[in-house]
């Protein structure tokens, strides 16, 4: 029952009644407890297949990039110091990681979360400074024009490094940085 409840303070009271719920196969899910909760909030439980983008394809996408966001906070085991000397964890900026998320426009939609589910977005901290922002779209196009070219390398050039094989790397291996650096490069061996 303490699940159904924090289901309805967290969730349900905040968007409503789902009809159906499309979600993987994982143990929690499926145990009886979730099914009486199903049961009670008259929800249709299904479960996605592996590999079957049609149904979980957005919800790993957004996993992703939540995963992204959080990396930046807990992988190093980053502390944040308040004004009062306190030391909060890496959970404390999940809240504003999330108003982040949700007041970003994504390309599928070209609307924010927010948008969709509220019909308004909320005032961030960087409206007050919105005023003094230049277009950055031009900038961003030369950018992705610069990005677009295959780079010739050269011992002396600083460069970032894969950890795909890096195995002394500590920490949950879903948290780790995808990449290293900038590092120079002190020998050449082929192309790439």
């Amino acid at each position: 029952m303490d699940t159904a409840l924090c289901l309805w303070s967290r969730v349900t009271s905040h968007t409503g009644l789902f009809k159906n719920i499309i979600s993987d196969r994982h143990p929690k899910l499926t145990s009886v407890i979730w099914t009486n909760i199903h049961r009670f909030f008259a929800t249709k439980l299904s479960f996605s297949t592996a590999y079957h983008p049609q149904t979980d394809g957005l919800a790993e996408r957004v996993i992703q990039t939540l995963e992204y966001m959080i990396r930046r906070f807990c992988v190093y085991g980053l502390e944040f110091k308040a004004s009062d000397g306190f030391t909060h964890d890496c959970c404390t900026p999940i809240p504003a990681l999330e108003l982040a998320y949700k007041t970003l426009v994504h390309s599928s939609t070209g609307q924010t979360p927010a948008i969709l589910e509220k019909g308004w977005n909320p005032r961030l901290p960087a409206d007050t400074l919105r005023k003094d922002l230049i277009d950055i779209h031009p900038t961003a196009s030369s950018f992705k024009i610069m990005l677009d070219k295959v780079p010739d390398f050269k011992v002396g050039d600083l460069v970032l490094v894969s950890t795909l094989n890096f195995n002394n790397i500590k920490g949950p291996k879903k948290l780790k940085d995808s990449y290293v650096g900038p590092l120079f490069i002190v020998s050449l061996h082929g192309r790439n």
